[in-house]
């Protein structure tokens, strides 16, 4: 039995590296395993313009381990009032990849988010003409929808209709959480996929809530059913070229998870090769490994 593996080099495809003093600590826990990552752009304030962007990247750079090779993909912060004309800034610009809808106070640092995503059509046609992606943080924000629905909801209250609507936009689905979610991407053009964190893949909302409530398993999307769990497994564990990696590693200050009112999100960005590793060799698919990580 082997003592190693050997893939090439991952890319992280959703993490959140934060901004300020963070960053020597978030940036090199990246680096030092990924050679791409896409930094998520809800900040304080958000990252909305391409010449913000620029200015958050060069932050991020700063902090990249002498010797390192690493790229940061840029994403901007989609709002209601964003214009036409940055998405066509956007598709000229040799460091942002991808615009992120969230929908307004559906996780951290998302009020300035969207507040209908079906009244934004026209910066969806945008984006599907210059061919810039739209990623989906896909849950409503209703206060009437139990948590554990707002994946499903958002999917059948929007993101059908703009798939529809948009055959030729390239579509993200971040962090799957549900069947309905594996089987929107499985069911959708070749223009869709998803990404699958470390939590979703190895727990579900047992191991946040039996025992005791876990701070350090809370994070947004929540931890759904076990049978939404092994719905995601499936899809990795078959090699699926449209679920990869993507951590959304999401780091607080510990006072800040171990509180009253805790904050979403799991820091992983150290741990989460050897945890994508771990689950695929215990169900003898190591093979999978390397599309999973490095290629899809």
């Amino acid at each position: 039995m082997t003592d190693t593996l050997t893939i090439a080099r991952p890319d992280d495809w959703h993490l959140h590296f934060r901004d300020g003093e963070l960053l020597a600590e978030t940036v090199p826990a990246t680096a030092n395993v990924f050679g791409r990552a896409i930094g998520v752009p809800n900040l304080t304030p958000p990252v909305n313009t391409v010449a913000q962007a620029d200015e958050y990247r060069q932050r991020i750079l700063a902090q990249v381990p002498a010797g390192v090779t690493f790229e940061p993909l840029m994403v901007l912060y989609l709002t209601d009032t964003t214009p036409v004309e940055e998405v066509e800034r956007a598709a000229k610009s040799d460091f942002v990849h991808a615009f992120k809808l969230y929908p307004a106070g559906a996780t951290t640092n998302s009020d300035s988010g969207v507040t209908d995503p079906g009244k934004i059509t026209h910066l969806y046609a945008a984006m599907e003409k210059h061919d810039v992606p739209l990623l989906v943080h896909g849950e409503v924000t209703d206060a009437d929808i139990d948590i554990f629905d707002r994946e499903k909801v958002f999917i059948d209250r929007y993101l059908n209709d703009i798939r529809r609507q948009f055959p030729g936009l390239r579509i993200v689905f971040e962090h799957v959480t549900t069947s309905e979610g594996v089987n929107f991407v499985r069911e959708a053009s070749e223009l869709t996929a998803a990404t699958v964190t470390p939590q979703h893949l190895l727990m579900n909302r047992n191991d946040l809530l039996v025992g005791g409530v876990r701070p350090h398993n809370y994070c947004l999307p929540i931890l759904k059913r076990r049978q939404h769990q092994e719905t995601i497994q499936k899809a990795v564990l078959e090699g699926h070229e449209r679920f990869f990696l993507g951590t959304d590693s999401a780091p607080h200050a510990r006072n800040k998870k171990e509180a009253a009112c805790g904050c979403a999100g799991c820091y992983s960005a150290r741990a989460a090769l050897p945890l994508y590793a771990s689950f695929l060799e215990q169900h003898n698919a190591l093979d999978k490994l390397e599309g999973f990580a490095s290629h899809f």
